[in-house]
């Protein structure tokens, strides 16, 4: 016999759903990050995106530096991309840890980075030597009135190679 459609499967139902929605949306909050990495102005410049990933308090670390709040986050982002010509960038292992309105998130990143044309060395079609990058990104993310967003962002380098920005000086 099977249970009608109207029954929950068991006690905690409802919270586990919510438990793998709240996942499901925090994982596609990383994928948004993830693909705006490479794309955030492709079409002119966007200087709203970081409303859409970050929270108006957000404290981010990188190893290039730091900046605090959605006030001038997108030409942070920009001005460290525009060192390259274009950048592709994947993530994985997506690690959620929810605790009600917040959870801890954390995931590897692992980029590739092509030079501009003016900096490479040899032929102006030559790519040549790529920067490849490496690491963990950890942080908070925190239930808002327009969905999940990220309070708490820092950038762990694990490993680089190739040649970097400023061994091209």
């Amino acid at each position: 016999m099977t249970a009608p459609v109207t029954e929950t499967a068991g006690t905690g139902f409802e919270e586990r759903l919510q438990n793998l929605v709240d996942r499901a949306e925090i994982s596609a909050l990383i994928d948004r990050y993830t693909i705006l990495l490479d794309t955030q102005d492709e079409s002119g410049v966007d200087p709203d995106w970081p409303q859409r990933i970050f929270t108006e308090d957000c404290r981010l670390t990188y190893p290039i530096g730091g900046h605090s709040g959605w006030a001038g986050l997108a030409e942070f982002h920009r001005e460290a991309k525009e060192k390259f010509a274009a950048t592709h960038h994947l993530s994985g292992n997506h690690a959620i840890v929810l605790d009600g309105d917040r959870a801890d998130v954390r995931f590897h990143m692992m980029a590739t980075h092509v030079h501009r044309p003016e900096t490479r060395r040899g032929a102006p079609t030559d790519p040549g030597p790529l920067f490849g990058i490496g690491g963990h990104y950890v942080g908070e993310a925190v239930r808002t009135d327009d969905g999940w967003r990220f309070s708490t962002w820092s950038f762990h380098v694990a490993w680089t190679a190739g040649v970097g920005p400023a061994d091209l000086s």
